[in-house]
């Protein structure tokens, strides 16, 4: 726990004082999805041969682990609900509903990675002012999620639900930041419980392979109340450009329409050709603008935690920054374990491969995705 702070010691200066990680225990492998995928393919095609002959349906084709990793690098992802994502009847993952009284599903991970953060921290429910739930897919409209998370923690403070996609945890940070900066809190969690498998299409070629499940919390403090090892927060930068080069529809509004129920596009969809060709410049430019602004080289740079959604986006992205193609200590990976896993994937790689680092180094945190959305935060180890 830590010392009692008073208002007048506060210094408004936000720092990152630790992060939490929850993962899932099942993980699906690229084999184990090929095969499952390649099953359902050859079941659709058959039972609709005359209709792909007649030319009134597309043939489905094939997916394989070559096909996968040279897309995405992506190898395997973790799941909350494995089995019937590998069904090749149900593809999509299922658990038994759970009622008002018991704890959500998202509230559930999202509170295991809080309690890491805290104790990583050497913190208790009592220290924190509010909670911001940040992610990309929300199991509910309301009550919001962060109170949830709020409730089960034991904080005496308040909380609400923010979704920037797949920035959602980099606009937490900086929200968290802002509330820091005005004197309105002194620690702030910011929680993303990514369950991307429920809105993935697992039947879509294009994408099946994409996401994983994930849950991540981001203690964000004022300086005079961190511990002594902790990441100043030297800036932070949110950009958003509207976008339907990545899209997802689902939402009782839009399946309002019995004949809407088995669209696709009420899925995840992307145009990732355009994504790439789009998002990487955007990014790269985005970085040393700001980086400028704070008067950092970023060819210094000591490390990068990139969002982790392609490695080719963040291949280029790095080399463009650091002007040099970035090796596996300056721009390290999580995407081939655990997948694309929306807003946490930054915070993965933050969280995994941030200790080493020394006192004075500096790095960025960094998202992009939907919206289009990206978010910067620049960080220097104390400590």
């Amino acid at each position: 726990m830590q010392n009692s702070v008073s208002p007048s010691q506060l210094t408004g200066r936000p720092v990152i004082s630790a992060t939490g990680l929850f993962t899932p225990e099942e993980s699906i492998t690229n084999e184990e999805l090929v095969e499952s995928f390649n099953t359902y393919v050859d079941r659709f095609n058959a039972a609709n041969c005359d209709a792909i002959a007649a030319g009134d349906v597309e043939v489905l084709e094939h997916s394989s682990v070559g096909f996968i990793e040279k897309a995405s690098g992506i190898k395997a992802r973790h799941v909350i609900s494995k089995a019937p994502i590998l069904d090749p009847d149900i593809m999509t993952p299922r658990w038994e509903e759970r009622g008002n009284d018991e704890k959500s599903m998202m509230a559930e991970i999202g509170v295991i990675a809080a309690r890491q953060a805290l104790e990583r921290a050497g913190r208790d429910a009592s220290d924190i002012d509010a909670v911001l739930c940040a992610a990309s897919n929300m199991e509910r409209a309301y009550p919001a999620m962060a109170i949830e998370i709020q409730q089960a923690l034991g904080i005496d403070g308040f909380g609400f639900d923010m979704n920037v996609a797949c920035s959602s945890a980099t606009f937490g940070i900086q929200t968290a930041a802002d509330y820091i900066r005005a004197g309105n809190a002194k620690s702030v969690l910011v929680v993303s419980p990514e369950i991307t498998s429920g809105h993935l299409n697992w039947r879509d070629r294009d994408s099946h392979f994409i996401f994983g499940d994930v849950a991540t919390a981001v203690l964000v403090e004022d300086a005079a109340a961190a511990p002594a090892k902790h990441w100043d927060i030297l800036g932070t930068k949110l950009k958003t450009v509207f976008s339907n080069n990545i899209r997802n529809n689902f939402g009782f509004l839009n399946r309002a329409a019995p004949e809407n129920a088995g669209n696709a596009d009420k899925l995840f969809v992307q145009e990732g050709r355009k994504v790439f060709k789009e998002v990487v410049p955007m990014v790269a430019q985005m970085i040393i603008d700001e980086a400028d602004r704070l008067g950092l080289d970023p060819k210094t740079l000591r490390r990068m935690w990139l969002h982790q959604a392609n490695a080719g986006m963040n291949r280029l992205i790095a080399q463009r920054v650091l002007g040099h193609e970035a090796n596996d200590d300056e721009s390290p990976t999580v995407l081939d374990t655990y997948g694309n896993t929306s807003s946490a994937g930054s915070i993965i790689a933050f969280h995994k491969h941030c200790d080493d680092l020394a006192a004075g180094d500096t790095g960025l945190i960094c998202s992009f995705g939907a919206g289009y959305s990206a978010g910067t935060v620049f960080v220097r180890k104390v400590g």
